[in-house]
């Protein structure tokens, strides 16, 4: 890098990610200081592009961002307007469970909406940019610039380099981006907020991050059967007691029903395919009503931080902040992180603005701020929900869930997360295979025509931005104990066991990446290291989405 001469740029505050609480620090920074310049940097193709959630939008956040969002247009149009929850024991059978909102307040989405997040990012975009923020989409944050202690920056990643790293014809070096202060809001297992961690010891004290995968599909369904702002959720089969996760399913805009699976990454099976249980999950009849007869349009898969609370790592550094899921605010029992993950963004904005008059190095306000919002109030209510299921198991954990949301959190205990998912996974000898149905076409489909769906572009040549650290750690533990899990817990097919015969080799598809991060949290060993491919590379989710 350092024999690269690179184009420098300087501005006030650097925000890494376009999602939601990029986008809204960067609005809070200027209506509270109109004269900080501020980039930031998306290494999407456009803005929404590689956004993935639900969603259905608590507008908390929102309503403090901008109180006359109906005027501006947000794309807010399907209030929710009836919800159930179904536990499902077995492929047929089903048990309503009653919505008791007033002792449930987190199950509650009175006042909320069910939106595209991807059109909602746009939204905001054009929100930032009118009010002067420069916005710079296809741009990865690849290194970052680290000088005297301090973050002082990112560099962008090159363009136009060839399969084994040498420059191509066509290649532009990467741009060196310097601020006074960066916030990484990258989402979910960021590649350089797993560096920023690491470097300034940020979760040193606090318990492991865990995740979940959650699996989007955006379906077109037959008019009669659309029910606009009707939303369900469902628990159990296909999984069992001992893994977390359940279903979604959301109606909205024209006939579209959103339908999604998250499976949590704490699973000890290494026979799982999170993908495979999506699609056998659409085969019981309380799914498979809303989309048969209907059409498949889109498919997406990206990991979301489940730990809560108890795996938030300190905030601030010399230099910058972490916000959104980037930190992992996302509150698992609500299924919602986009209000926090706003509200974050909008504190930090307040922080950041308070350094630049101070002057300071570290934005230590924000630690403060955030433990003084709603957002630490709301994740602490809900600290124990997540890692209950993991103590007890799914039957146990859901009336437990029902206590604890009763007393609204107010126990004197606190559950932790013990070992990092990786950790959790057992040998392949100790269980049996999984036989998962082939797909009909019609509910269910393969990986190969539902990565198809995910348009992705990614250059056959530019370089494999999956690597291994170790080559020979694969067959020695991934193939030899536990059989290849990567193949199974990638919902892209990306990584292929072959060879499998004579000397088994692992063959790494990085083409089919849809950028979801599971094989940088579910590895074994952490042998997998998933890096920021060419700017602009990856799935382009289409308005829907």
């Amino acid at each position: 890098m350092n024999d690269i001469v690179r184009e420098q740029m300087e501005f006030d505050v650097l925000i890494i990610g376009g999602g939601p609480a990029g986008l809204s620090a960067a609005i809070r920074l200027k209506q509270l200081a109109p004269s900080v310049e501020i980039c930031l940097i998306e290494k999407a193709s456009e803005i929404g592009a590689h956004i993935v959630s639900g969603a259905v939008l608590e507008p908390t956040a929102l309503n403090e961002l901008f109180p006359d969002w109906k005027q501006r247009g947000a794309p807010l149009d399907t209030p929710v307007n009836h919800e159930r929850m179904f536990y499902l024991p077995d492929e047929q059978k089903y048990t309503a469970i009653p919505m008791i909102k007033s002792l449930m307040p987190q199950m509650n989405n009175d006042g909320n909406y069910i939106i595209s997040l991807g059109n909602f990012c746009r939204w905001l975009a054009t929100q930032a940019e009118e009010l002067g923020v420069e916005i710079f989409p296809g741009f990865s944050g690849s290194e970052l610039i680290i000088e005297d202690g301090q973050v002082v920056g990112v560099v962008t990643g090159d363009m136009g380099l060839e399969k084994d790293g040498a420059q191509g014809s066509n290649h532009e070096p990467g741009m060196e981006l310097r601020a006074k202060y960066t916030l990484f809001a990258e989402g979910c297992r960021g590649s350089l907020s797993k560096k920023l961690m690491d470097q300034f010891k940020l979760r040193q004290g606090v318990d492991p991050q865990t995740y979940g995968l959650g699996i989007k599909e955006l379906w077109e369904i037959p008019a009669h059967k659309h029910k606009p702002g009707y939303i369900q959720h469902s628990f159990g089969w296909p999984l069992d007691n001992h893994t977390y996760g359940g279903s979604w399913l959301y109606h909205f805009g024209d006939n579209l029903v959103s339908f999604g699976f998250v499976v949590g990454l704490d699973y000890s099976n290494p026979w799982l395919s999170p993908f495979e249980e999506t699609q056998r999950s659409k085969l019981h009849p309380v799914i498979k009503y809303h989309l048969e007869g209907g059409r498949r349009i889109s498919y997406s898969a990206r990991a979301l931080s489940e730990g809560g609370l108890q795996s938030i790592p300190k905030l601030s550094f010399p230099g910058g902040l972490l916000i959104g899921d980037a930190a992992g605010f996302l509150n698992m029992p609500k299924i919602k992180g986009t209000h926090t993950a706003m509200k974050s963004g909008m504190v930090a904005a307040e922080a950041i603005v308070e350094a630049l008059t101070t002057q300071e190095i570290e934005p230590i306000s924000y630690q403060f701020r955030m433990r003084q919002s709603w957002v630490w109030q709301e994740l602490h209510q809900a600290r124990n929900i997540r890692p209950a299921f993991a103590k007890f198991g799914a039957k146990i954990a859901t009336l437990y869930t029902g206590f604890d949301s009763m007393v609204r959190g107010k126990v004197p205990w606190t559950f932790r997360h013990r070992l990092a998912d990786n950790e959790k996974l057992e040998a392949a000898s100790l269980f049996e295979k999984v036989q998962y149905p082939k797909p009909d076409n019609e509910l269910t489909f393969s990986r190969e025509s539902s990565v198809f769906l995910s348009n992705i572009d990614h250059r056959d040549d530019q370089p494999v931005h999956l690597k291994l650290k170790n080559t020979s750690i694969w067959k020695t533990v991934n193939w030899n104990i536990f059989k290849s899990p990567e193949t199974r817990y990638c919902p892209a097919g990306v990584y292929e066991a072959i060879d499998t015969e004579t000397e088994p080799k692992l063959q790494i598809n990085s083409q089919n990446c849809i950028h979801c991060k599971t094989c940088d949290i579910k590895d074994p060993t952490q042998n997998i290291d998933w890096e920021t491919p060419e700017g602009g590379s990856g799935p382009n989710y289409p308005g829907g989405m």
